[in-house]
């Protein structure tokens, strides 16, 4: 009797053998074939048939490329390295860079600039204007958290814009917000009334938002001193951990991460670190070792020092205007126009940005600098090449021939028994005041070289900064001062320019005068509309360049220096370095390949 195992048993050996029946035969004849072939003829085939396998693959891969693109991927890091302690990490506070660094990474505002120089929505979802300028209304984007799981609304706004007008608070903040009337309607609206129209207020919104859970119990008093301003929460791209510190508890590192509910989406990079230090000499060696990745704001004379073969460079001009102000009224000659034309021209400018900032700046003509006007072109990472700045081809003194000209026409004669110009009783002498600052102060040599060249008397005298402002600047006691204006994303010349600026505290420093000029400015500023603002200044820019009340030299430029494979920064012009983290959320170091019908998907 055959058991039911036996009977299966027999039937599987069946299949087997009618496997081995149907297949066999084609493996012995594929046997049999190379058989035949000599070892050289079966290795050729072993080749050929490698090279088959390689070239599908290629071409795969090709045929993918082809229907797919690179994008960024979230993770990766970034460690950069400052000079300096972070201790207000609050925008209504934050004066150091450091402070501004991490305040810049933190916070979010109504509104944020772009590198291209535009403004945005940020927490806002939507803004208008009223017709006559004085009326701003903001509507929230829904859902918006702090970094704690609050949800942000008007209140915390409207708490932020009161802290920042109270003067017991001392914010460096509050002049922006000054006669302003705040309020908040509902939840999600924020209506500001302006006691007039004032077109750069827009920018006034990038405030960043503190949390009024957190902060509304805390007095004036203690405002400064409250520990959230070195534990801070915001609603910005990172949110900050607990920071590291050293026995004299003083902080050496922070460690921040993506905010994944960022009203302007997840950063890519999920983990921000900062690292601290003393002076930029530690700075530069860390960055040298490879202990940090970044490192910004550098000196251009250190460039050259750099040893990293990853060093990579963005440059993006700084919206300021160094130049030589004239104080007309206590120097008679300087009243002269050929005088003060002969001044421009004896300068070779390009020599200075040359020997002063290495090339890293730009020659200016004119109160506006580079990156303001029109669109702004952003600037990312380059590899950095060593001794590739171009050096100036003429010495300070190649224009003096050009001045001692215009002198000449201008009626002045040059007594080469005094060794000084006059034009009847005037003699052309002059004091040249700056800040005992290295830039600055190696600037004024070689402007006095270069006057001195063209028989030009002058005496310089350099100050320190804070006795430059009480003794020279403040009671305007001056003949002749360098120094820098930083003008801005939005242009508001009127300080520096309108003639009610003219005494302390204005910073009307050539005392400049001119009823047209005052029209334009007042105008500008009053003016929404970006393309007719620059219209405007464009106009007063002429008039200045026609009156010449000062010798316009260059602007600088901001230096970056990032690692090889950061992608996404760009930079505009930044009125202060911190603003480099302006789309700091479209940064990225690592990438993924998807096919293109995905990526379409996305942005529909």
């Amino acid at each position: 009797m055959i058991s039911d195992y036996d009977s299966y048993s027999q039937q599987e050996d069946l299949k087997t053998k009618l496997t081995k029946h149907r297949k066999m035969p084609r493996l012995s004849l594929f046997e049999k074939t190379l058989g035949v072939f000599s070892p050289g003829e079966r290795l050729t085939l072993y080749v050929l048939t490698a090279v088959l396998g390689i070239s599908a693959l290629a071409l795969l891969g090709s045929a993918n490329a082809l229907v797919s693109v690179t994008i960024p991927s979230h993770g990766g890091s970034l460690t950069e390295g400052v000079v300096g302690p972070a201790r207000f990490i609050n925008p209504l506070l934050a004066l150091s860079q450091p402070d501004k660094d991490l305040t810049a990474l933190v916070y979010s505002g109504l509104m944020r600039a772009t590198p291209e120089g535009d403004l945005i929505p940020d927490l806002a979802s939507q803004y208008e204007i009223s017709e006559d300028g004085t009326t701003y209304t903001f509507t929230l984007k829904s859902n918006l958290t702090f970094h704690d799981g609050a949800p942000l609304t008007s209140e915390d706004v409207l708490f932020t814009i009161q802290r920042a007008q109270n003067p017991d608070v001392k914010s460096s903040r509050r002049a922006d917000w000054e006669g302003v009337v705040a309020g908040a309607p509902d939840a999600q609206t924020i209506v500001f009334t302006l006691p007039h129209a004032y077109a750069p207020f827009l920018e006034n919104t990038t405030l960043g938002i503190l949390p009024k859970h957190l902060w509304e119990s805390v007095s004036t008093e203690e405002f400064a001193f409250h520990p959230l301003n070195t534990h801070p929460v915001g609603s910005g791209p990172y949110r900050a951990k607990a920071p590291d510190t050293s026995a004299a508890g003083a902080v050496t590192r922070y460690e921040l991460s993506s905010f994944s509910r960022f009203a302007l989406g997840e950063p890519y990079i999920k983990k921000f670190t900062f690292l601290f230090f003393a002076n930029e000499e530690a700075l530069m060696s860390a960055f040298n070792a490879g202990r940090i990745d970044s490192l910004a704001g550098m000196p251009p004379a250190e460039v050259e020092n750099l040893t990293r073969k990853d060093a990579y460079i963005v440059r993006a001009p700084l919206p300021r205007t160094f130049g030589i102000f004239f104080n007309q009224n206590k120097n008679p000659a300087l009243a002269d126009s050929a005088v003060r034309s002969a001044l421009d021209l004896a300068i070779e400018k390009e020599h200075i940005v040359s020997e002063i900032l290495k090339g890293y700046g730009a020659v200016l003509d004119g109160p506006i600098p580079p990156g303001v006007l029109g669109a702004v072109q952003a600037s990312e990472p380059a590899p950095l090449r060593k001794g590739t700045r171009e050096s100036a081809t003429s010495s300070p003194d190649g224009n003096a021939e050009k001045a001692r000209a215009a002198l000449s026409r201008g009626g002045w004669s040059f007594d080469e028994k005094e060794q000084v110009w006059k034009k009847k009783k005037t003699a052309l002498e002059l004091t040249l005041a700056t800040a005992d600052e290295p830039t600055l102060s190696e600037t004024a040599q070689i402007v006095a070289t270069a006057w001195q060249a063209a028989g030009i008397k002058v005496e310089t005298h350099v100050y320190p900064l804070s006795e430059l402002n009480s003794v020279v600047l403040r009671p305007r006691n001056y003949d002749a001062v360098l120094f820098g204006e930083v003008v801005g994303r939005t242009l508001d010349l009127f300080a520096f320019w309108h003639s009610s600026q003219r005494n302390d505290p204005g910073l009307n420093l050539a005392l400049y005068t001119n009823t047209k000029a005052d029209s334009l400015l007042a105008k500008a500023r009053a003016t929404t509309n970006r393309r007719e603002r620059e219209k405007l200044y464009r106009q007063f820019a002429e008039l200045v360049s026609k009156d010449q009340p000062a010798v316009f030299l260059y602007a600088p430029e901001f230096i970056y220096m990032v690692p090889e494979g950061l992608g996404g920064v760009k930079l505009g012009a930044l009125t202060q370095p911190s603003e480099r983290y302006l789309n700091v959320y479209e940064w990225y170091t690592d990438t993924e390949r998807v096919w293109n019908i995905f990526t379409n998907k996305t942005e529909e």
